[in-house]
């Protein structure tokens, strides 16, 4: 690992995704070599070609949703970082640069349904924070949040009951990793 570049992705899209997203470019794509080449282009049927037209954006966006990955990089070297949101090898983001790194948080949402959703924050610069990473389990963020807290030396921030905020003893929570990944 590049210890001056630090990548936090999410979990790769299942592979059944790739085909359906496929499909879905591929219709959007046809229709618009219809709308090009095959529309008879005239006042009459100027409505059915932007009808057309929305179909094949609603059809990309849809193929988006299925292959579309958020990652956050951090590049140490240069004190800075970026949130991406990648579809294949196009990265769209833009670099934000930080002066002091604080501490790393990991704290909870509820949801609707009843579940937890976990998230990893890096708090810097007086009280600002990036969202990095969001976990069903708690023990996948909290390992998230741990090695970037010792990739950063900075502290790690349970955050997870509300008004009873602890800050981790990283020693402690190494060993129980470690356990963990024996």
């Amino acid at each position: 690992m590049n210890t001056n570049q630090l990548i936090i992705s999410e979990s790769p899209r299942p592979k059944w995704q790739i085909p359906i997203a496929a499909l879905f470019f591929t219709a959007a794509t046809y229709i618009i070599i219809l709308i090009i080449f095959k529309v008879v282009w005239n006042d009459k049927t100027i409505r059915d070609i932007g009808l057309l037209f929305k179909f094949a954006v609603y059809l990309s966006v849809f193929g988006t949703s299925f292959c579309f990955q958020k990652s956050v990089h951090i590049d140490l070297k240069k004190s800075r970082f970026r949130s991406t949101f990648e579809i294949g090898p196009v990265k769209l983001g833009q670099w934000k640069t930080i002066t002091s790194y604080e501490y790393v948080s990991v704290f909870h949402q509820p949801l609707d349904n009843g579940h937890k959703i976990y998230e990893v924050n890096l708090w810097y610069d007086t009280n600002k924070h990036w969202e990095l990473y969001e976990e069903y389990n708690p023990k996948e963020a909290f390992r998230i949040g741990f090695e970037l807290s010792e990739l950063l030396d900075i502290d790690l921030l349970d955050a997870t009951t509300p008004n009873d905020y602890k800050w981790m003893d990283k020693e402690e929570l190494r060993k129980q990793l470690e356990k963990v990944s024996a």
